[in-house]
């Protein structure tokens, strides 16, 4: 009788060995993907709301520029004398903020031709009031070119929020436009006293047209505040503004009514309009950092939710990765070792005959007993 030997344990298959890693892997790999883009798209919008707050920086430092140098304007034009000393303390605090952040602003260049044509106007002041309304009427228009210029490189112009957007419209767009239009009409105003009866119609057209630049932007200005106001989340935001901005907005309106009287053949009354042109100034000056304050009030509160969700996003990685390494270990543990059955040394693997064992136990001398020989 042949015993068959005991069959040799079998070895795992490679698929059953390596599809658990490949399970890992591909978990690993979207993970990873995620983690990627959320960190890349977290780190370019907090970048951008960062450079946004050096823009609403630099163009809160060109807004004393602004006024002093409207108000220069009119100085010269009337041929009053002027003190400098409040454009120069303006023009030297704008430097040193030019100075720290304007290579990022790509601004350094502009401001250099600013200030370069405003030392200039200051030092060769011009003596006839035609030449100084045009001489600084071409310092006003660089100063608002920078303007566009900070709010371009700063990334105000792209802002993703409707009330952050309508505010660097208005404080850096509109008020600075209004401001320079209307000390340009009412100089222009000064100055149409003195020109020839010949010049009348071109003046007329002039005041008409500098009239619809400095209410424009004005009524902009407006239109953009209660649109920021509507469109926010903050609570703050319709306080802190909308009580300046009735201010404002009554000034304009009372510079609208004298810079245009009712008669056709009305004078315009010239100390009206000037100190309707100084309230409308006083009020925009007392609005601009209102609206500055709280536009960096948001950018701030947004680079904070930026950060953090930066962090949650390292949080979340960390634990996948834990995770996964876990899974991981538990894998190796439980992967199956390589213990396949060895023959022995006798070599025994050959089939045997089955020999019984007689009492004295020796092989080959088997003794039957008398019920299995009467078998």
């Amino acid at each position: 009788m042949t015993v068959p030997a005991p069959p040799a344990p079998r070895r795992p298959l490679a698929v059953g060995r390596v599809l658990p890693l490949l399970l890992l892997v591909a978990l690993l790999a979207p993970m990873t993907l995620l983690f990627v883009q959320t960190w890349r798209l977290t780190t370019d919008d907090r970048d951008l709301a960062s450079r946004e707050r050096l823009g609403v920086e630099y163009l809160r430092a060109l807004a004393p520029v602004t006024d002093a140098l409207v108000n220069a304007q009119s100085a010269a034009v009337a041929a009053r004398p002027a003190s400098g000393e409040a454009l120069t303390r303006a023009v030297e605090a704008a430097a040193s903020v030019d100075a720290r952040i304007g290579a990022e602003l790509r601004s350094q260049e502009r401001w250099a031709g600013l200030r370069a044509r405003i030392e200039a106007l200051g030092t060769r002041s011009p003596t006839d009031p035609e030449d100084a309304f045009g001489a600084y009427g071409e310092a006003t228009d660089l100063l608002l070119a920078l303007h566009r210029k900070v709010r371009e490189t700063s990334g105000l112009v792209r802002d993703p929020r409707s009330d952050s957007f309508f505010l660097q419209d208005g404080a850096g767009r509109n008020l600075p436009e209004a401001v320079v239009a209307t000390g340009r009409l009412v100089d222009l105003a000064l100055l149409a006293e003195r020109r020839p009866d010949a010049d009348r119609n071109r003046t007329t057209g002039e005041l008409a047209a500098l009239r619809m630049a400095a209410l424009t932007p004005a009524g902009d200005l407006v239109t953009d505040l209660r649109a920021a106001v509507d469109n926010s989340e903050s609570a703050d935001l319709g306080p802190s503004v909308l009580t300046p901005l009735d201010t404002y907005q009554r000034a304009v309106e009372a510079l609208a009514a004298h810079s245009a009287p009712g008669d056709r053949n009305a004078v315009v009354n010239q100390a009206q309009l000037v100190g309707a042109r100084l309230n409308a100034q006083s009020a925009a000056g007392q609005l601009q950092p209102v609206i500055l304050g709280e536009l960096d009030a948001l950018l701030a509160e947004r680079v904070d939710d930026l950060d953090r969700n930066r962090w949650l996003a390292v949080a979340a990685g960390v634990l996948a990765a834990t995770l996964w390494a876990a899974l991981g270990a538990v894998w190796l543990a439980a992967a199956p070792k390589n213990t396949s059955w060895q023959p022995s040394a006798a070599g025994g693997t050959e089939p045997r005959q089955l020999q019984p064992v007689g009492p004295g136990g020796a092989p080959g001398t088997a003794q039957w007993e008398p019920f299995d020989a009467a078998r």
